[in-house]
């Protein structure tokens, strides 16, 4: 499905709606009020999405001066984001390019993302481990403040120890599992030699013992996987400092093909102003590549900018879709 309108006509909108019904939170920002009409005491999605021969429909309701809710074929659900065990959405939107452009933290947070949807009985580790991490900082702040021992934090450095290693561990069979079809893909689209490399081990009681010190004096654990990082590179070079923003461009659009291919069924695909600086080739393959997939929402400004014909083409003028 093809929308087109000028700049500035709801495109955008569209494919946040999309996004925010089916996995209860925006691509775009994490302030939930942003996402409401500016006036508005309140806004809301619902879908109607038809999975084999039913019919589901998640609702989002975002009040202005409470927190969101949701709910699934009429039932309420803990917190918005558990739409994302009913569906997978995955999506590509120019901000998306810090996972190759950004800081460590942006592809970390990517690559846990991915662990949870290809790992779904791992999916709760980044915040297991986030947990017991954030336990240890307030111990190691109280052992600075000399309001408690250091026996006080044995508990949460084993924890750490623990939940940190299982992290790691699946965080790297994810970067494994994305190797093949990452370099694949960026191959296809004339990148070049695309590679993935986990950077950062798994931490042991040793490691913990020898930053006590260090850790005690700044309040902080020092050591971790909320520390590591995933160098991008095409060959050996890497694509944060060296890439153009459009090889960055074509990497992150090779991690989304490649995380596609190893799920198992086809997502929501959602690619917001994905064609805007691609030439005509990378466009053709592209569209090729995403033609397969059983329900794909891009976004352009005229019809050309695809280079095959859509299944369904939506008008975008002033908030309104035909």
């Amino acid at each position: 499905m093809l929308f087109v309108g000028e700049n500035g006509a709801g495109k955008t909108n569209l494919l946040e709606s999309l996004h925010v019904a089916t996995q209860g939170f925006s691509p775009r920002t994490r302030h939930d009020q942003q996402l409401i009409t500016f006036g508005s005491e309140g806004g809301s999605v619902e879908l109607a999405v038809r999975d084999g021969g039913f019919v589901r429909r998640p609702r989002v309701m975002i009040p202005a001066r409470d927190a969101k809710r949701a709910t699934l074929d009429g039932v309420a659900l803990p917190s918005a984001e558990s739409l994302r065990r009913a569906f997978t959405t995955l999506v590509f939107t120019p901000d998306r390019l810090a996972v190759v452009k950004g800081g460590p933290a942006a592809r970390r947070a990517y690559l846990d993302r991915v662990v949870a949807r290809l790992f779904p009985a791992r999916s709760q580790l980044a915040q297991e481990y986030g947990a017991a991490l954030a336990q240890r900082n307030a111990a190691l702040r109280r052992v600075q403040l000399g309001l408690s021992s250091r026996d006080a934090l044995e508990p949460w450095s084993e924890q750490v120890v623990a939940l940190g290693a299982s992290l790691v561990e699946a965080r790297r069979e994810a970067v494994a599992a994305l190797s093949e079809p990452f370099a694949e893909n960026t191959g296809a689209l004339g990148l070049g030699e695309g590679t993935l490399a986990y950077e950062g081990e798994p931490l042991t009681p040793g490691d913990l013992q020898a930053k006590l010190e260090s850790d005690i004096a700044r309040g902080i654990t020092t050591l971790g996987p909320h520390l590591h990082d995933i160098a991008i590179a095409d060959g050996s070079r890497a694509l944060r400092p060296f890439g153009s923003q459009g090889e960055q461009r074509l990497a992150v659009l090779a991690l989304l093909l490649a995380e596609i291919a190893l799920l198992p069924s086809s997502p929501l695909l959602l690619l917001d102003d994905v064609l805007s600086e691609l030439d005509s080739r990378r466009r053709r393959v592209l569209a090729e590549r995403v033609g397969s997939i059983e329900q794909t929402v891009i976004t352009a400004t005229h019809r050309s900018a695809l280079p095959v014909d859509p299944a369904q083409v939506v008008e975008v003028s002033h908030g309104q879709a035909r």
